[in-house]
């Protein structure tokens, strides 16, 4: 998931660079929403924790 918001927020500075501001916007606030999917569930994980055998 991480990976996801990655690729989309380098798709976002380059279709800011080109003047894709829509596209742009777009791309930022779905990597903005994929980061934050993913902290949350990675705090969850760290909460609880694997369980060793």
């Amino acid at each position: 998931m991480l990976r996801y918001a990655i690729i989309f927020i380098i798709l976002a500075i380059i279709a800011g660079i080109f003047g894709f501001g829509g596209i742009s916007e777009g791309a930022a606030s779905i990597a903005k929403i994929l980061f934050y999917i993913f902290i949350v569930l990675f705090v969850v994980s760290l909460i609880t924790g694997r369980k060793k055998i």
